[in-house]
């Protein structure tokens, strides 16, 4: 489960195939937000990797009480500025870090497929929750319609494949449902509940493109919300609330 040989600093910069971030990808955090509401009660959160924080700023919002672990030193330079001072950071890895069974929930959050062990991990974060407590597992999905489309335009082998730009920025698999749910039930946690957030005819810069030039406006990402609860399996993400057995 060592993650000693990865590059965290330079897993994050953008590659020649891929941007690390889009704006894209800050929309469906918040549509993750409005999806997850029903789950959240409050009490001590934990955010298990912050990039610089925008996601962290929405919990924020939620819980007084937050916490991250985030791997790379900068990022959390960047991170905790955009956040109230409460909240409080730990340098270290999901491997590594030491921490008390005291979360009432816990986001992992587009974090699990850059896991060299993920079912470890998941078994690992497992330990950290509270009596009762929820872990929100959160990745990109494998069966998006976009993806879908790049696959059968040549682009990508497989649904599931990682590309080299993927890579590069620290994937290790592309999960669907089928196997998220796979390896959340293999480390001890049971499903409350699954869905999918946002659906998704775009690539992520296609997105980005359409919504500078206006062609997307906030009616039509609604809409794509409305049918991603319809079709979850082709969203831009898919979740899972887990509770341990």
């Amino acid at each position: 489960m060592s993650n000693t040989a990865r590059d965290h600093n330079n897993e994050y910069q953008d590659n020649a195939d891929r941007q690390y971030a889009y704006d894209f990808d800050y929309v469906v955090r918040r549509y993750m937000m409005r999806a997850l509401a029903p789950f959240l009660s409050g009490g001590k959160a934990l955010e298990l990797g912050c990039f610089e924080g925008e996601t962290t700023r929405l919990y924020a919002e939620v819980f007084d009480d937050l916490t991250v672990i985030e791997a790379v030193d900068d990022l959390i330079a960047v991170a905790r500025k955009k956040v109230p001072e409460s909240v409080k950071f730990i340098h270290a890895t999901i491997e590594t870090a030491d921490l008390k069974p005291v979360y009432d929930s816990i986001f992992l959050v587009h974090t699990l497929e850059h896991l060299d062990d993920s079912v470890a991990a998941l078994s690992r974060i497992s330990n950290w929750l509270s009596p009762g407590g929820r872990l929100f597992v959160v990745v990109p999905n494998a069966d998006a319609a976009s993806r879908q489309i790049a696959v059968k335009m040549g682009l990508i082998k497989t649904n599931n494949a990682v590309t080299p730009g993927e890579h590069a920025h620290g994937h290790r698999r592309t999960y669907s449902f089928d196997t998220l749910e796979q390896e959340v039930r293999l480390a001890g946690l049971d499903i409350e509940f699954r869905g999918g957030v946002l659906f998704k005819p775009l690539a992520n810069f296609q997105f980005d493109k359409a919504l500078q030039a206006g062609i997307i406006d906030q009616g039509y990402l609604d809409g794509c919300y409305a049918l991603g609860m319809q079709y979850p399996e082709l969203t831009a993400s898919i979740y899972l609330v887990c509770r341990k057995l």
